[in-house]
């Protein structure tokens, strides 16, 4: 059997099979196929993972030999060299499962970066404050994943050069800042890690591609796969993709688009984007984006792209797709198309919607919809009248009550005692899945609608608020404030996932079902039923 898979130019011409190239790859073979951008890639067999994970010999002799030729074959794509000092490649290394685990796996951006090809991606771009920052971000990037360091020391010290610097976001610093940052960034790396950065390229890609297998045998990852009943997957694959750089400037960024509402179901481009950022900084949820609008605002071209692409997406696949895109320099590149989680709300409007649409037939529609719990589908709002203490930005409908927990082991010790819980936290992480499991609804200090963790969150049919600025979480003490009123644990909450409004106080609810899907559905399985007598 084969372990290497090529996209591109030259790459394989027949399909990829999910179950040992991922689904993320078999999509962006696809992708590429329609004559979308796509940036090259190869791929390393989910066959791979488990032996890899358990150190055999040969499977690490395989590893290393589809990785050189992986290389290479980028190389000729690109027409760059892999730890060129004049003309750099630079990957991206992701995982990719046979099915969607969002945020569950890792992936390490800008590989092939040293002290020495951080000058030939400047003297390549003309853009000093790109390398730089590429750079640092590469540093931190491969530390967490690949050493198992903590994120605290590098937020730290951007803190603090922010702070030198009188700047507010990572976008205002300039590249001697960054530069400084860089250097930083690696002696943090050294002293934590106790040992030499990697500067040998080959060994960091090496290093990055086997802690992408390594994820698949994480905590949260495991936990994912339980609740989501993925026990018969055998491993991830992993996926090496020439970077693109949203990181540029003010006519690159990075963003998520889903082709229909995922929280409604509604038939409209639901989309977030980040101006000069990478697509960690999106799905990780750490940073605000913006909406449609102001990628349709500030850059028209990318924005008719992308709306055209979504729509093809739409349609070969047959489903509402979420898609991961980067814009460099104002040319648009699509990284990633996948099925889109949704609540089961959104499921059975998206199933009905597509049977009217062409796009699928009534047993397809009654196959899509037969596991959703029809309770699960129903339309809650609160009762009567309340004034809201803040206001966040939904990102899955419905509403909730509960009381407040900071974490995932609080969250469990309150539903043990059959109360609802509302998670709060500083920002979305995938890390909470046990948490997010437990919980009625989440509601988060910053983030986006489109963060893996909301994602998740929507899957999971929870109420999800993001980004609520009134929101001032202290950690160490276990406590916050809300609009300048005290938030504790235990203390009551509740979410209107429709409006956004936050309400501190235990509210009654009223549910109400989607009576016309449903009764869609009943009268296609009813006549299903009778075709097949």
């Amino acid at each position: 059997m084969r372990d290497l898979f090529l996209i591109g130019p030259d790459g394989d011409k027949q399909p990829l099979a999910p179950e040992t190239a991922g689904a993320k790859a078999a999509e962006l073979w696809r992708m590429a196929q329609l004559g979308l951008s796509v940036p090259p890639a190869f791929v390393l067999s989910a066959r791979l993972c488990g032996p890899i994970n358990r150190g055999e010999d040969d499977a690490e002799h395989t590893f290393e030999q589809c990785l050189g030729k992986g290389i290479s074959y980028l190389e000729r794509a690109t027409g760059r060299g892999f730890g060129d000092t004049r003309r750099p490649l630079l990957v991206s290394v992701r995982s990719g499962a046979a099915r969607s685990m969002p945020g569950m796996l890792e992936t390490v951006l800008d590989v092939g970066l040293n002290a020495q090809t951080v000058h030939g991606l400047i003297r390549l771009t003309g853009n000093p404050r790109l390398a730089w920052d590429s750079y640092r971000r590469f540093v931190q990037g491969f530390a967490e994943v690949v050493w198992g360091m903590a994120a605290a020391p590098f937020a730290a010290r951007l803190a603090a050069v922010k702070r030198e610097e009188a700047v507010t976001h990572d976008a205002e610093l300039d590249p001697e800042a960054l530069e400084h940052l860089a250097t930083s960034y690696r002696t943090i790396a050294a002293e934590m890690g106790g040992e030499v950065f990697l500067d040998n390229p080959v060994t960091q890609l090496n290093a990055a591609a086997q802690a992408v297998y390594r994820s698949w045998e994480a905590e949260k990852a495991r936990a994912y796969r339980i609740i989501n009943g993925l026990d018969d997957l055998s491993g991830t694959a992993v996926t090496v993709q020439a970077m693109v750089f949203g990181n540029g400037g003010g006519r690159s960024g990075a963003g998520v688009a889903f082709t229909r509402n995922p929280a409604t179901g509604a038939k409209e481009l639901y989309a977030d984007f980040l101006s000069d950022a990478q697509g960690e900084d999106i799905v990780s949820g750490r940073r605000l984006p913006s909406d449609w609008n102001m990628l349709a605002t500030k850059l028209p071209e990318v924005a008719i792209a992308l709306a055209r692409g979504a729509e093809q997406l739409e349609r070969e696949f047959r489903d509402m797709q979420d898609i991961e895109f980067t814009v460099e320099d104002g040319k648009l590149y699509f990284l990633q198309a996948r099925a889109g989680k949704r609540t089961p709300r959104a499921a059975l409007k998206i199933a009905v919607d597509l049977v009217r649409e062409g796009l699928i037939n009534k047993a397809e529609a009654i196959r899509r919809v037969g596991d959703i719990d029809p309770d699960s589908t129903i339309m809650a709002r609160f009762a009567g009248a309340a004034k809201a203490i803040a206001a966040a930005t939904p990102a899955s409908l419905g509403v909730a009550t509960g009381r407040v927990a900071f974490d995932s082991a609080r969250a469990a010790l309150i539903a043990e005692r059959g109360d609802p819980v509302i998670l709060v936290r500083p920002e979305t992480s995938t890390s909470d899945i046990l948490g997010l499991n437990r919980a009625a609804g989440i509601l988060t200090a910053v983030g986006s609608r489109t963060a893996h963790a909301a994602v998740v969150a929507r899957q999971l049919g929870k109420v999800c608020l993001v980004g609520c600025p009134a929101l001032a979480i202290d950690a160490e003490r276990r406590a916050a404030t809300i609009a300048g009123q005290a938030l504790c644990e235990g203390d009551w909450l509740s979410l209107d996932g429709e409006s956004g409004e936050i309400y501190l106080a235990k509210r009654d609810i009223l549910r109400e079902p989607p009576h016309a899907e449903l009764a869609a559905i009943k009268a296609w399985k009813a006549e299903c039923a009778g075709r097949a007598t």
